[in-house]
């Protein structure tokens, strides 16, 4: 009989945290997707300073209902160069305080309406053709999912009251607050979601399994256990992205070791707040949560300096990470001296262009290793040239109501077109990047005879777009009629390589599928040589 009992206990437990999680992942894709896409432009531009770090933070964690989503955002940009250190460590005090927000939504005692809520989310999802209904759908869904997996736990643990080891567990955590700690890290670690684990927190509170004093140990485990996620996404990436991973850490690890120095004062404090509010279990958990993180967060907001001093510190070497800012688009020039600016201007368009060849670098590395160290250089190259695109074209639309002279009029116009040519060339490899994807999730396989003569014409294209940057740079003529020549091999290239391709199809050499994805990349690569063309034309127009 007891045998049946685990295994009912194990299967509603598994089974509720299963569906609390897909519901806490469900119902954040909602509300992502009912805000709109723009997570990462939000984090972006409103971490000026800490303070807006923090709402920020705040902000993208209540949409994304998981801290460790922003975190790992966070360290991605970071990674990328649109972030500095500083402001990650707001962001990631921010993220802290917006996961509490799942506990305060479980501390709603609905549980009883989980299924109509369920059945409310599902009518929405498959009755309307609307998107904006769809998202408010899986928004509803979710949030009934979580709390059906909720109910589903409690039932799975209401049985562990009879059950001697958890007692004795509760009784020592309840005296050793440490083992606390150590329980809700080691719970969080496995399974990777801090929501989660306060959830299940929450219920063995509310099930009276276990007393205040064993829960709030836990839940500073809980915080600890949540930094795993920002490790994972740190593992492999730039010093910088390692050093913010380190930061949630150390914020979180010296946020529990402060609030388990003042356990007894926050255990009273807690008492007299579920007393004077008259707060059910799960919500008295839930303001504990809140009160800790944002406690946390308040004391260590002065000392961020020293944070990112201690884990510069800790995670030593230097950072290789570009900039990928704009870095010379100052709009004083603008109002002072416009030749100034344009220079300006130009300097910019030219590391757009060498983020444009590292790019076609990391892509021709992407498509001969199939390393996605490489696809993932060349997305964040991608994403520098359009952030440099719109800062670039905004800049020159300012400058274009000042007074130019003719020439400069001119280099202004060049400038425009060479901006837009650059973002292609991102465009062209990032299509190449996917091509690629496509190859090897179908396992498409290409011939060696294929593989050698992409590589030679990567090789060109390549030397092609440096030329034109370079007859840019320097404003020649002769490199730039160089860059026309190449232009014309690319041209011969692409027309011999298809040839190639179709005598190797013929002879049964190379399947259908290699060949859609031979010739797109050929042919992505012969407009990249375009767009260098263009760039060199400008050049040799300039100069008539």
């Amino acid at each position: 009989m007891m045998e049946l009992n685990v295994q009912q206990m194990l299967f509603e437990f598994l089974g509720g945290l299963g569906i609390f999680l897909f519901g806490i992942k469900y119902m954040g894709d909602g509300l992502q997707r009912s805000a709109g896409d723009r997570l990462r432009d939000i984090l972006d531009k409103f971490t000026t300073n800490p303070i807006m770090g923090v709402l920020a933070g705040i902000f993208v964690t209540v949409l994304l209902q998981t801290s460790s989503g922003t975190t790992a955002i966070t360290v991605g940009l970071v990674s990328a160069g649109f972030m500095t250190l500083r402001q990650a460590i707001g962001v990631i005090m921010g993220a802290n305080i917006g996961t509490t927000v799942t506990a305060f939504i479980i501390g709603i005692d609905i549980g009883a309406y989980a299924l109509p809520i369920i059945a409310a989310g599902a009518i929405l999802l498959f009755f309307f053709k609307s998107k904006k209904i769809h998202n408010v759908g899986q928004l509803v869904f979710g949030f009934g999912a979580l709390f059906y997996g909720l109910e589903l736990m409690g039932a799975g643990m209401k049985p562990l009251r009879g059950v001697e080891a958890f007692h004795e567990l509760t009784v020592q955590m309840s005296t050793n607050p440490i083992l606390g700690v150590v329980v809700g890290t080691l719970f969080t670690v496995i399974v990777q979601s801090s929501s989660a684990t306060i959830g299940i927190l929450q219920e063995l509170f509310g099930e009276g399994l276990v007393t205040l004093n064993a829960a709030l140990p836990v839940l500073f485990g809980d915080n600890i256990g949540t930094t795993i996620t920002a490790i994972l996404a740190a593992i492999g990436t730039s010093v910088a992205a390692r050093r913010a991973a380190a930061t949630h850490v150390l914020f979180n690890l010296i946020g529990t070791v402060i609030f388990l120095l003042l356990l007894k004062p926050f255990t009273s404090l807690i008492l007299m707040i579920q007393e004077a509010m008259n707060l059910n279990p799960e919500m008295t958990i839930a303001f504990a949560h809140g009160i800790f993180n944002a406690s946390n967060t308040l004391l260590q907001l002065p000392f961020i300096a020293v944070l990112a001093y201690i884990v510069t510190k800790l995670i030593p070497g230097q950072d290789s990470i570009v900039e990928y800012k704009a870095q010379h688009l100052d709009p004083i020039f603008i109002e002072q001296s416009p030749s100034i600016a344009l220079g300006q201007a130009k300097e910019e368009v030219l590391r757009m262009g060498k983020f444009a060849v590292q790019g076609l670098e990391e892509t021709n590395q992407f498509l001969k290793t199939k390393n996605t160290k490489h696809s993932g250089a060349a997305y964040q190259l991608e994403d520098a040239i359009n952030n440099l695109d719109r800062k670039i074209t905004d800049y020159l639309v300012l400058l274009s109501t000042s007074s130019l002279s003719k020439v400069e009029s001119e280099e202004h116009g060049n400038l425009m077109d060479t901006v837009r040519d650059i973002e292609r060339i991102g465009d062209h490899f990032e299509n190449i990047i996917e091509l690629v994807e496509y190859q090897q999730a179908n396992k498409v396989k290409m011939t060696d005879t294929a593989m050698g003569d992409l590589d030679e014409m990567f090789a060109l294209t390549i030397s092609t777009v440096n030329n034109a940057l370079q007859a840019l740079d320097q404003n020649d003529r002769t490199i730039a009629a160089k860059v026309v020549k190449k232009e014309e091999e690319i041209d011969k290239m692409e027309r011999s390589l298809r040839k190639q391709h179709i005598l190797r199809i013929n002879e049964g050499n190379c399947s259908g599928q290699a060949g859609i994805v031979f010739v797109d990349i050929v042919s992505n690569l012969e407009r990249v040589g375009d767009h260098a063309v263009n760039i060199a034309e400008y050049v040799l127009d300039e100069n008539h």
